[in-house]
């Protein structure tokens, strides 16, 4: 929660600034981002939020000054861009309208807005955007220590490695030393000779790279840029430097590559061997001068290399480091270079350079040792606390030449050891001491999923033996991407408190260049997790820039006949149904559709229009009478059967309803975007649909659809495409099924969304309670009381591969928006209206939860308490509420203990809000 808490500080103390009566703009995004390096736009969007001391505020005006220099925006000079007085209460999304934009130029910004008095607030801080270069602009040259060619890394994207080290036994692959896989160091000395007006950085290393200069780390990313599918994009990231990082005379710029998922390795574990080429750099600094003049320092074929002191790494098989092969002072000016080599500029990937805008992976938290075990003499078994996504930190004492390797794992084995079987194995860490000193190393270009840590061979703490190293200290490092969290849930049920905690920790866990279904064994990009846990997800976090690059990906994977594959970015090819799973690819056609709903921007379906069409147009083809019948179905519904295919509910229904969603979303798309003959296409197409698949899985007799699973009825309830006169029935058949199953859930990774929102959305939330507030399986109890601290891949982990999967994690839509009451208006997007309607069940005496929407903070915390219903609401400015209380209609009401008379929706009292905060207090 740090990132969310320093947010809240920073507006609450601007909040402090602002009189009675004043309103005031704060938090200003450039294309949804906070001063933005690398702006693709030439016509970007701006956007605030506003704060007040008053209720009821609202924004009936703007003014935007755009400039060239902070001077001139100082002096009130938009020189760029001065909208003028512009009558609108819009405070997002705002089009950029003024000269065209340079690239590679940063600019300036402040605005100031009128509100519903007429009153004019104060200009907002300073913000600043970058634009960025065209890619012919930034001319890119890639070097590195071995050309492709050269390098006789394998072409094309296989599962298994076994096949590749069968039929290719080249010694280059196959050495250890081989410099197409080895880590390498690169280094460029450059002079500065006058004063530095400002200096940007252009970088790409991949798979990944760290930057110095000067021997300091640039920036504080792991693992950049994010991956991609480097055949078709290749991310690159910008950084400002500040004047303490370049210095007059000589500079050193230092660049450390790693493997990543860009070249992967057949040695140890390997999900599966892929490589699109060696590790390779591309590097551009352009500094300007006070004087105006400008210098271009680029990788070229003056650059010099040596082999790195980490001599193994592999993004799914480990790291090792050799210290005894350092190179001190390698990165800084002081260093002589001369038995290093010259670099060799290789061949380009064949990816499109795009600014990489999401933002990076970053160290978030450190774990010390919970518990140290010795299974016996000098082996010791430590338990860190928490399964998470990172790599361990070691300090160790001992002999030159001496190696500590370690082990880590999310569970253990029978015998007390760190197991890897179902996770991928094996992977460890080697470290090879360099002296007598204290050392501490920390991984850079490898992470797993972990909780416990092995080391054999070693002293803890005091040095018994030796002959033996001995561990100082030992920490875990918890990596996830930075994008910041964007809300917070509570409760009086223990039971959620930790299911919000566990799946959560997954989340953060698998939170990487993409979201991935697990940090261990395959760290792929599998896309139904994504739309089926979107609302969780976009409550929980601040995606503003991350789902843009996720649309990205699958735009870049989506092949010519419109497949959108199953994993994204596809650097491997299962095949069959693991490629083309409807349940999978629609993903490309919802996405789009949720982040409209959140952020109240149109951008994506308008982008990626065609995508989503595609898409539907491809199940189309693979349909027969409108039927679908291929893919996964329900993945892993809950059974006695093993879990994988679908086994309770028709794979055809489940591709068919996932079908009949994509044409719904693609005919509502085309109506938003006003596509007149794609309306009635993709309308017609979507009735079509319907319409088969009620003949071909209702059955008008029993009221059942399909096998009369969960599933098979409660997906229909949710899309909408039972027939109004029998949706009773078919709920009623669905309580009847869940009853039967002594109030417990029978779906899996696909239908638990639609069992928990066809029973939320249509007044069952009692049968939620039930059927999730209990320790048995399947259910989230049963995991918590198994003792893991993440989401595990199967409802029984004893059952399951990994320990730390969220795909399972859809009860966090029913925690914010129903036993917290946030809804989003599908009519005014991004939450610029909304509902607060609470659902008040079981025994459960409190709940609460805050958002952080892209307009300002929404609170919604209940609790009942001596026969009142106690609600209180936060409200943003320049945004309104629908409150819903779940109480009698004719029930006493008072807000800030002033009576009123609410009106009703024929059941329950409803009141009209505009902003600010209210307690709200009623009889129950």
């Amino acid at each position: 929660m740090k990132f969310f808490k320093n947010i809240s500080i920073v507006i609450f103390l601007l909040v402090t600034l602002v009189s009675k009566g004043q309103i005031l703009p704060v938090h200003l995004t450039t294309e949804m981002a906070e001063n933005p390096l690398a702006v693709i736009q030439n016509q970007p969007k701006f956007g605030w939020k506003l704060v007040s001391k008053e209720s009821d505020a609202s924004q009936i005006a703007y003014l935007i000054l755009v400039a060239s220099s902070e001077e001139k925006l100082n002096n009130d000079d938009g020189d760029i861009w001065n909208t003028g007085r512009v009558n609108s209460d819009k405070n997002l999304h705002i089009v950029y309208n003024g000269k065209p934009l340079k690239n590679e130029t940063k600019y300036f910004w402040k605005v100031k807005v009128w509100n519903q008095q007429g009153k004019l607030s104060k200009w907002s801080r300073t913000a600043t955007f970058r634009t960025a270069p065209l890619e012919s602009e930034l001319n890119p040259v890639w070097i590195g220590a071995i050309t492709k060619a050269d390098s006789h890394l394998p072409e094309g994207r296989n599962f298994h490695s076994a096949t590749y080290k069968r039929e290719k036994k080249d010694a280059i692959i196959n050495a250890s030393d081989s410099l197409s896989r080895r880590s390498i160091m690169l280094r460029k000395p450059f002079e500065i000779k006058k004063e530095i007006k400002e200096a940007v950085v252009y970088i790409s290393g991949l798979g990944h790279y760290e930057l110095t200069i000067n021997g300091k780390k640039v920036g504080n990313s792991q693992f950049a840029p994010l991956w991609t599918d480097y055949d078709k994009t290749v991310n690159y990231n910008v950084y400002e430097l500040n004047a303490k990082q370049l210095q007059k005379g000589e500079n050193v710029i230092g660049v450390l590559l790693g493997n990543g998922m860009y070249n992967t390795l057949a040695e140890r574990y390997t999900k599966f061997f892929v490589s699109f080429g060696p590790p390779t750099l591309f590097f551009k600094m352009k500094i300007k001068y006070n004087d105006n003049s400008e210098e271009i320092i680029q990788s070229d074929e003056t650059w010099k290399y040596s082999k790195s002191p980490i001599t193994y790494n592999s993004i799914f098989g480990g790291e090792d480091y050799n210290a005894n092969l350092e190179q001190k002072g390698w990165n800084t000016k002081k260093f002589k270079d001369s038995n290093w080599k010259k670099v060799v500029v290789q061949e380009a990937p064949k990816g499109v350079l795009r600014p990489q805008t999401a933002t990076p992976i970053t160290i978030q938290k450190q774990y010390e040792v919970k518990t140290a075990k010795e299974l016996k003499p000098n082996f010791f078994i430590f338990d860190m606390g928490q399964n998470l996504s990172g790599f361990p930190t070691i300090k160790v004492k001992g002999k030159k030449g001496q190696t500590v390797r370690v082990w880590v794992g999310e569970s253990l084995n029978e015998d007390g050891t760190v197991g890897q079987g179902k996770s991928g194995k094996p992977y460890y860490y080697d470290y090879t001491l360099k002296s007598k000193d204290t050392e501490e190393w920390t991984p850079k270009f490898s992470f797993y999923g972990f909780q416990f840590v092995q080391i054999e061979n070693i002293n803890y703490k005091e040095t018994k033996d030796k002959s033996l190293p001995t561990l100082l200290d030992l920490k875990s490092n918890f990596i996830y991407n930075s994008a910041g969290e964007a809300g917070s849930f509570a409760c009086s049920n223990e039971l959620f408190n930790k299911t919000h905690e566990i799946i959560n920790y997954a989340i953060k866990s698998n939170f990487q260049s993409v979201f991935t279904d697990c940090p261990q064994r395959e760290k792929l990009g599998w896309l139904e997790e994504i739309h089926l846990n979107g609302p969780g997800l976009l409550f929980n976090y601040s995606l503003q820039t991350f789902v843009p690059a996720t649309m990205q990906n699958i735009a870049d994977s989506q092949r010519e006949n419109g497949l959108i594959p199953s994993i994204v970015p596809e650097y491997i090819i299962f095949g069959g149904d693991f490629t083309d799973s409807p349940e999978w690819g629609v993903t490309g056609v919802i996405l789009p559709w949720m982040y409209y709903e959140y952020y109240g921007d149109a951008s994506l379906i308008e982008k990626y229009y065609s995508i989503m069409k595609n898409y539907v147009d491809y199940l189309e083809s693979k349909s027969k009478n409108h039927i679908v019948s291929h893919g996964l179905g329900d993945w892993y519904d809950y059974g006695t059967h093993p879990a994988g295919y679908s086994k309770n509910s028709p794979i055809a229904l489940s591709a068919t309803s996932h079908f009949y969603y994509g044409a719904s979303l693609v005919a509502k798309a085309a109506k938003l975007l006003g596509k007149i003959d794609d309306i009635e296409k993709y309308e017609t197409l979507t009735t079509e649909i319907r319409t088969a698949f009620n003949n071909e899985f209702f059955n008008a007799e029993t009221k059942q659809y399909g096998t009369g699973s969960q599933f098979s009825n409660a997906v229909p309830i949710f899309m909408n495409i039972v027939e109004p006169q029998y949706k009773e029935a078919v709920m009623q058949n669905l309580l009847a099924d869940i009853a039967a199953k002594g109030d417990r859930l029978t779906t899996g990774d696909v239908g638990n969304r639609y069992l928990f929102q066809a029973l939320a959305r249509n007044g069952e939330n009692e049968t939620m309670f039930k059927m999730n507030n209990h320790y048995d399986a399947p259910g989230y109890g049963f995991q918590i009381k198994y003792g893991v601290t993440t989401l595990t891949e199967q409802w029984d982990p004893r059952k399951g591969n990994s320990y730390n999967h969220f795909m399972m994690g859809q009860i966090e839509e029913w925690f914010y928006q129903s036993l917290a009451g946030i809804v989003a208006d599908p009519e005014k997007p991004g939450f610029k209206h909304f509902f607060i309607q609470p659902e008040v069940v079981g025994d459960m005496t409190f709940a609460k939860a805050d958002y952080q929407s892209v307009y300002g903070k929404i609170v919604s915390s209940w609790e009942k308490k001596d026969g009142k219903f106690i609600l209180s609401v936060e409200i943003p400015v320049n945004t309104t509420a629908t409150i819903k209380l779940p109480v009698a209609k004719n029930s006493e009401i008072k807000i800030d203990d002033k009576k009123i008379r609410a009106g009703n929706d024929g059941i329950k009292p409803v009141l009209e809000l505009g902003s600010g905060k209210y307690i709200i207090e009623c009889t129950i």
